[in-house]
């Protein structure tokens, strides 16, 4: 380390509990971004950035991906929108694929949840004094399913359960309910 530089250290958050609500689908949802937060490379993403984009490329025109590997792919998005928050996302992982399969398994175990934008920069611009590059129109590409998200707030939230029969999901949980 030279004289005077500052040491940097790492700051890791962990999920305070594993995933195991995962849906045996593979459904899940969560925000891939969002607005007003700087990321680890001091970019933030603007409300509205994803607009256009969206409405040019609906979600399944969007890939999901692993690390951001275009040779990975490992489900499809079924619901990309933006909310007050940020771009809330809702993702199918394809469970006959094996890379789909091991990362359905790791995301049960609360080891992956985080997710990642791939996109090409539109509009932005930059702010001197504090550095950061405001990303006011994005053209969105991909979205990945990461280990170490840039945003360190772009997680899987919920695994959902989607029954593939909602009348006998009910009539189970009424049961358990009323026994």
């Amino acid at each position: 380390m030279k004289p005077g530089a500052i040491p940097i250290t790492q700051e890791m958050k962990f999920l305070g509990e594993p995933l195991n609500a995962v849906d045996v689908d593979g459904m899940f949802e969560g925000y891939a971004s969002l607005f007003g937060v700087a990321d680890l490379g001091k970019d933030v993403v603007m409300p509205g950035a994803f607009a256009e984009s969206l409405k040019k490329r609906d979600a399944s025109a969007v890939r999901l991906l692993w690390q951001h590997d275009p040779a990975t792919p490992i489900g499809r998005w079924l619901s990309i929108e933006e909310d007050r928050r940020g771009l809330r996302v809702r993702g199918k992982l394809n469970l006959a694929v094996e890379r789909a399969r091991d990362i359905h398994a790791l995301m049960r175990e609360g080891a992956v949840d985080g997710l990642s934008i791939g996109f090409r920069v539109e509009r932005a611009r930059a702010e001197r004094p504090t550095g950061l590059r405001r990303l006011e129109k994005l053209d969105l590409w991909e979205i990945s399913v990461v280990t170490f998200p840039m945003l360190p707030g772009a997680r899987v939230e919920t695994v959902k359960q989607m029954p593939k029969n909602l009348a006998s999901s009910i009539r189970a949980s009424a049961a358990r309910l009323f026994s």
